[in-house]
């Protein structure tokens, strides 16, 4: 081959466009999609990564939100009880203070008084009183000291209070200690 030959099939391969080989197109129009989806994903990805963070700073601040609300209620909880509760004290101040010079129906007016002072006092925080007398027993809210015989009472059935229960808010606090009914023997 000539010098002039090799350079008329240099000039005519150069003037001739490339041919693509039709598993090579194939296989250009594959690695460009898969690049696209490499994109979205990548892209897809930090949007989440992001979203991520976010949710789990919300949930940092939720948690120290209600850790500080958890602290609040330790702290100040009993504010409304011990407010309450004042009346009650200063009235049984009064009654110390007056001992000595009051007489007996006097003491027992004001002992009644602090008493009502108290009861509403409970009341207003939602502490209700369990008084069962002639209701059945319940041992889910009343404690039995003991069994007598009764003739008039439905068997099993509260004869007697010796204690009140109290709940609070519908939760027991202390049940109500009562003496419950049994059918008499039979001689």
């Amino acid at each position: 081959m000539t010098a002039n030959e090799s350079g008329r099939d240099r000039q005519s391969a150069a003037a001739e466009p490339a041919t693509v080989l039709p598993e090579a197109a194939a296989q250009l129009v594959e690695v460009e999609r898969l690049q696209q989806a490499l994109a979205d994903a990548e892209e897809r990805a930090k949007s989440h990564w992001e979203q991520y963070l976010r949710a789990v700073a919300d949930l940092d601040n939720v948690r120290k939100r209600a850790q500080r609300d958890i602290e609040a209620a330790n702290r100040y909880g009993l504010e409304k009880f011990a407010s309450e509760l004042l009346p009650v004290k200063d009235s049984l101040e009064l009654a110390v203070q007056n001992a000595g010079r009051a007489d007996a129906d006097s003491l027992r007016q004001g002992q009644e008084a602090t008493l009502q002072l108290l009861s509403r006092a409970l009341e207003k925080l939602g502490v209700t009183l369990i008084d069962p007398l002639g209701e059945p027993f319940d041992p889910e809210r009343h404690e039995a000291m003991m069994a007598k015989e009764s003739g008039t009472a439905e068997p099993n059935s509260v004869l007697q209070v010796v204690q009140p229960g109290y709940e609070l808010n519908g939760r027991l606090l202390r049940p109500a200690r009562v003496i419950v009914s049994k059918e008499p023997a039979r001689a």
